[in-house]
């Protein structure tokens, strides 16, 4: 281990376990390292103004660290910066190694998604070209569960437990009247449909919505579709169709495109919102039923008081050994999750090349062949993720939470 200090930072969209990820690291540092743990506040855009809190400081009680990994969103808050190649403009690069330089920086843990772990990978390249000695270490985190290498992502779980249990939850709610009517639950997901398959969960105990599930992996087919309806109606009257916003038909074009702003956000995403009230009004008009579109939204990524907590317990175990491995010598990986056994999470460093940038999608083989539900592949996979529950401290009837004072 050589002297120096540690930078953590958070990034993209924030999650129900991310501060446990966050949790971890500070608590391998702790254990670890003796030198100043900083906290980058809003990601790299938080190091490249210098923005630090001190990390060592705020939690070397277990109190607040207990209160951190049930807080949620980003406790260091977030951001959504493009990192440009260093081919292409060096500057940003010359920025952030002269305050690694000014800062004694020596290891940088990064708790993010796609685009955090694209970051990861440009700055390990840097380092390297520079041969600037800096470990450089990937926390996986994102609801989306789409990062390639590990088995799942932290996060992930957490929203699938409150996805389920919202599914379920309507479910007892839409059968209190004997009418024929249609729930389309909008989900997130743009091109990976990890998030509404997990509605799938919500199924036994008396309980067998969703009745149909499409995701961006199989083409949606909107006359199939108002069939498949119209034939459940037939014959039970109430029907729950869960839905990823990013479903899209066999051209590539997403279904809510006809009410889409067409903006997009830094990193040329389009903002997808809409495809539920699409097929609301394609049932109400063709059909003739009663519909009703609700989109879940942010609920899937802040919902703390339902975590899963075989989630939490990853999300801490997995930050503290990416920080373990940084001050042990490793960069330019992110640690990952291996599945043993029955259900055995090992954590494993991979490379951050074959992660950043790639996309890991539903497989085709988990979802029928019609597209409009997922397997027992899936279920046997996801189920293990939302196990088990971690209740927040509670205050004057409301869940305790901690926050970076600004």
């Amino acid at each position: 281990m050589i002297k120096g200090n540690l930078v953590v930072g958070q990034s993209g969209g924030p999650t129900a376990a991310i501060n446990a990820s966050l949790c971890g690291v500070i608590e391998g540092a702790l254990e670890h390292f003796d030198g100043e743990i900083m906290g980058m506040v809003n990601g790299i855009e938080g190091l490249l103004n210098e923005n630090f809190t001190d990390l060592r400081k705020t939690f070397k009680d277990v109190k607040a660290r207990d209160m951190l990994i049930h807080t949620p969103s980003a406790y260091l808050g977030s951001c959504r910066y493009k990192m440009p190649k260093s081919s292409v403009d060096s500057s940003v690069y010359e920025k952030i190694f002269k305050i690694f330089e000014k800062y004694n920086i020596r290891y940088f843990l990064y708790i993010g998604g796609n685009d955090s772990m694209d970051t990861v990978y440009q700055l390990s390249e840097y380092a390297k070209k520079k041969d600037y000695e800096v470990y450089i270490m990937g926390v996986p985190k994102t609801i989306d569960n789409d990062l390639n290498g590990t088995d799942h992502c932290p996060g992930y779980g957490s929203a699938a437990k409150f996805i389920a249990t919202a599914v379920k939850e309507m479910h007892r709610d839409t059968n209190v009247y004997n009418l024929n009517s249609v729930l389309i639950v909008e989900i997130m997901g743009r091109n990976a449909g990890w998030l509404a398959a997990a509605s799938a969960l919500a199924r036994g105990e008396n309980c067998t919505s969703p009745d149909l599930i499409y995701l961006p992996e199989a083409p949606f087919v909107m006359d199939e579709f108002l069939s498949d309806v119209k034939a459940l109606v037939e014959k039970q009257k109430v029907v729950i169709v869960a839905i990823s916003e990013g479903i899209k038909d066999s051209e590539g074009v997403y279904v809510c495109e006809s009410t889409a702003s067409g903006a997009v956000d830094n990193f040329g995403h389009k903002y997808l919102s809409g495809s539920g009230k699409v097929l609301e009004n394609a049932v109400r008009n063709n059909l003739g039923f009663k519909a009703r579109a609700v989109e879940l939204n942010v609920f899937q990524r802040c919902a703390a008081h339902l975590q899963s907590k075989t989630d939490i317990e990853e999300s801490r175990k997995v930050g503290k050994s990416a920080c373990e491995a940084a001050l042990s010598g490793t960069t330019g990986k992110m640690m990952g999750y291996v599945r043993v056994k029955d259900y055995e999470i090992s954590y494993e460093p991979m490379d951050i090349s074959m992660v950043a940038n790639v996309e890991k999608i539903v497989p085709r083989e988990w979802i029928n062949e019609r597209g409009n539900n997922v397997n027992e592949k899936f279920v046997q996979y996801a189920k293990p993720l939302i196990m088990g529950e971690d209740y927040p401290a509670y205050s004057d009837g409301l869940p305790c939470h901690i926050a970076l004072e600004k």
